[in-house]
This record gives C-alpha cells, structure tokens and sequence, in this order.
C-alpha cells in the first residue's frame, strides 16, 4: 500500500471514465444534467488530487540506481509478458497531473453557455481524455504508457473533428495521422528495449534501475536509434519544429474547449515524455543529440515568434506562439542540468495556465463578435474593462513580465542553458530575440483588440458574467502565485530532476 493507505492514484486517473459512465446514463436532452456530472467529476478528480503535493516528499530521491516513485500503485496485469499496471508520481510528473486536474473543470465550466450541439457526448470525450492524459503522467509501465498514449489521440480527434469549424474534419485527421505516425516509431523502440533489456518486463523503474546498474546493456548506437524511435513520438506531440504543422490547424478548428486542453496539457505529453524516457533511459543519446534538438529548439522559437507577428487571426497567433514558447521548453530540456530541466517542467505548467487562459480570452470574444480578425476588434478596454485588465494580466505572464509565472521559467531555462556545454550562449542570444518578439506580437495584438474607440457592435459588448470571471481569475491565482512563490514547485522537482539527471555525467565520461 502507498502511503496514503489506500490507491489514491487510481482513484485520480479513474474518475473521470467513472463519469463519463455515469453520463451514459442521461438522455442527450438532458444538456443541464451532463453539464453537471461533467463538472461534478472533474471537480471530485482536483480534489481528489491536492492530496498528492500534501502528501509528496520533496527531499525523497531514489536510494539506488532508478527512480523514485511516490503513491506507487502495482499489480501483475499479464505475468507473461511482464506486463503490470504500475501507477507512481516524482517530481517530474507532479505538477503536471495537477495542472491536468485543474484545467479541466475550469475548462468544462468555460463550455457552460457556449456548447449546444450533443452537449453529453461533448462531456463524455473531455472526461475520457482527461484519464487518457492522467495515465500518461502516472502509468510507470512501458506498456500502459503507450496505451493510455494513444487512446488521448481519440477523444481529441473527436473533439476537432465533430464541435470544431468549418475545416473540423480535416484538421482532425491531420492531427490523428501526424501523431500516430509518430507513435509507430515509439512502439516499436518500446518493443525493443523490452527485448534488449532481457524481456521480463515493461516496469520502468526496473528497466531503468537494470540499464544503470549494468544487469541490462544496450550498445550505443541502438540506444541511439531507441532514442529516436521516442524522440519522433514526442517531437511531433510537442511540436518541435519542423514537426508542428499540424498545431495551429488543430488549434484554429478546434472548439475553444479543445484548444485550452490541447495547449494546456496534451502538448505537454511530448516535453514529460522527453524527461521522463529519452533523458532517464537513454543519457548517451541524449548527450549525443542535445546540440541539434537545442538548434530546432531555438529555431522554433524564432520561426513561431515571427510567424505570430505576422497573424492577424487572434487563434493562430497564440496557437504559433506555442511553438515558439515550448522551443524554450526543449531548450531547457536538453540543456541536460539541473537549473534547465527544473525551468522547463516549470515552464510547461506556465504555458498550460498561460496559453489555455489566452485561449479562454480568444473565445469569450469570439462568442461576442464572431470574429477572431485584430481588425475587427477595438476599443474593448472601455466597453469591457474587468475583462481587460485580466486579459492584460494574461498576456504580460505569457510575456514574462517579472513578478508572474512566465519570467521565473524562462529565466531558469536561460541560466540552464547557458551554462550548458551542449546549449551556450550560441543558442541562448538567438532564443533572446524570440523573448524580444513575443513582447512585441502579444502587446500587438492586446492594443489592437482593447485599445482605441470601440465603433459598431464593439460599443456594445456584455460584461462578462459570473461564470467568466470565476474562469479567469481561476487561472490568475496560479500566474500570480507561481510568479512570487516559485519554489513551491521547484522543491518538489529538485530531487527527481537529479534522479533523471545522475547518469548524465558518467555517459559523457564514457564517450
């Protein structure tokens, strides 16, 4: 037993499913009642949750070779294959289920008067990819990973392709076939290292601990091309550039719902997959390839800032700068030290809070004008200014104003990555043009839509009701409290960071 004393994890990751069952249940007339069990369980699956940083150990590290899983969940599911439902959370993975957890009921309550087109199957593939994304983050097991891996490409798909605009359908099948073809290489890297490392079993921590120890060897350059077969899958899921083609379509059709969840957590599944199976399974590798991920890192952010300067549809310009932001994510990532792994996981919850709340701002406004065009826009600070000022506060964090959550991430990527022998400054003083740029699209388009006389419909707009405020000053708490309080996450992950990171060095020493 863990030790809570009971299997708290799967009561997190189940929940959800556990709802969407129950809405099974209700008639699709019956829009009101699956509203309400919708946000009913995700609102029981974040309670459910806080338990987790209350109860997380932040100085426990792993005591030998491998890593060190807290709340750790484990049965045999096929003795034969080895094959065991493994549940567990570090440092890495903490954060991140709590930002899953968060932004779903905030995201569901977001949808309260906006959707009203087959409301209960709408909440039925929200609840089920929320459980997709948990297992991502808590399953420990090669196998389960992939599995709840794959399932999350479903219930977003469906969420694109059926309540998305007019190129839903399109856009869905993009998103599918990019981000399945990227999880082929992965099954077949997975299958692999199972075989290479003896195949008794798919556990993680035991895989790891076995390739560290010297009980399972795997020659260098296969571990390069195991390295790569995860490194395509999580590439796209990211995107890294030149891989992310498929975003700012899927951004762009899909509903506002869909977008928050999309930016917020789906994309994170690729930066956690980096950490948690390039870097801790392949440290070699890692090292080998750190300088030219660092180069597509850093050309992402150039290419998604310049690319956002140039949009005039609100929706593409923050769907653009996602690809810019979580170049400095990779940035970090790769930059392989503590302060640069630390500042990206930090940075991956910043843009989920950052991103999906611009998101939030994009279809309020939407809902309002139907029209996402800059030009359209105007004046909207003195017709609507409680909306304003939070919207202002939003983009600054996205910014990285200091004193809210974007400055302390990025920040802490820059030292990692500057003091990094795979980074340095070479790549560090370019992806500074691209903190210049974000400035400069992001406080284009705020002017653009909020300053100036508000003419035609734009004189006219509703305050927003209560249901929106509670939604964004929801997600303001965090961007504030983050940008004062930072090591309230960063004590979490120290220990964990430096799990993941401990066979850096001796794979350097050994090249």
């Amino acid at each position: 037993m863990n030790e809570l004393g009971f299997p708290v994890l799967s009561l997190i990751l189940w929940l959800p499913t556990l709802g969407a069952l129950g809405l099974l249940l209700v008639s699709r007339e019956q829009e009101g009642r699956a509203r309400q069990i919708a946000l009913g369980a995700t609102l029981l699956t974040f309670l459910a949750s806080l338990l987790l940083p209350f109860g997380f150990d932040p100085a426990r590290g792993a005591a030998a070779e491998g890593l060190a899983l807290q709340f750790r969940e484990q049965f045999a599911w096929v003795p034969s294959w080895g094959i065991s439902y493994l549940l567990g959370v570090d440092g890495v993975s903490l954060w991140l289920v709590m930002l899953t957890t968060f932004l779903m009921p905030i995201t569901i309550l977001s949808t309260w008067d906006s959707l009203h087109s087959r409301v209960r199957d709408f909440m039925i593939c929200m609840l089920l990819l929320e459980t997709a994304m948990l297992g991502v983050f808590l399953a420990a097991d090669l196998f389960m990973f992939y599995l709840f891996w794959e399932f999350s490409l479903i219930p977003m798909a469906l969420l694109i392709g059926i309540w998305g605009g007019p190129r839903r359908v399109y856009a869905a099948v993009k998103f599918f076939l990019y981000t399945f073809a990227g999880s082929v290489f992965m099954l077949a890297a997975i299958i692999a290292l199972y075989l290479l490392s003896g195949g008794t079993t798919f556990s993680l921590p035991q895989i790891v601990a076995d390739l560290r120890s010297g009980a399972a060897v795997i020659d260098p350059n296969t571990a390069r091309l195991l390295f790569l077969g995860f490194f395509i899958a999580f590439a796209i899921k990211v995107p890294l550039w030149p891989l992310h083609t498929w975003l700012p379509t899927a951004h762009v059709e899909a509903p506002t719902a869909g977008s928050v969840i999309l930016a917020g957590v789906l994309l994170k599944l690729g930066t956690y997959g980096f950490i948690r199976y390039n870097l801790a399974l392949f440290p070699e590798a890692s090292a080998f390839f750190a300088p030219a991920i660092a180069l597509l890192a850093t050309i992402g952010i150039l290419y998604g800032a310049a690319v956002s300067f140039a949009q005039n549809d609100v929706k593409k310009l923050v769907a653009y700068s996602s690809v810019s932001h979580l170049g400095f994510v990779m940035l970090g990532i790769f930059a392989l030290n503590n302060l640069g792994v630390q500042g990206a996981l930090l940075q991956s919850i910043n843009h989920g809070l950052s991103t999906g709340a611009l998101f939030l701002l994009v279809g309020m406004l939407y809902e309002r004008l139907h029209t996402r065009d800059i030009n359209a826009f105007g004046g909207v600070w003195k017709v609507m200014p409680l909306f304003s000022a939070l919207s202002l506060v939003i983009v600054l964090s996205s910014v990285g104003l200091p004193g809210l959550n974007g400055f302390i991430g990025e920040f802490t990527i820059m030292q990692g990555a500057y003091a990094s022998p795979y980074v340095g400054a070479a790549f560090v003083l370019p992806s500074v043009v691209g903190v210049i740029l974000a400035a400069t699209y992001l406080l284009r388009m705020w002017r653009g839509v909020f300053m100036g006389e508000p003419e035609g419909q734009n004189a006219t707009l509703p305050a927003l009701n209560s249901r929106e405020v509670t939604v964004l000053v929801a997600l303001l708490v965090p961007i504030v409290v983050i940008g004062l309080f930072p090591n309230l996450l960063f004590g979490s992950m120290e220990a964990s960071v430096a799990d993941v990171l401990r066979p850096i060095g001796p794979a350097l020493a050994s090249r």
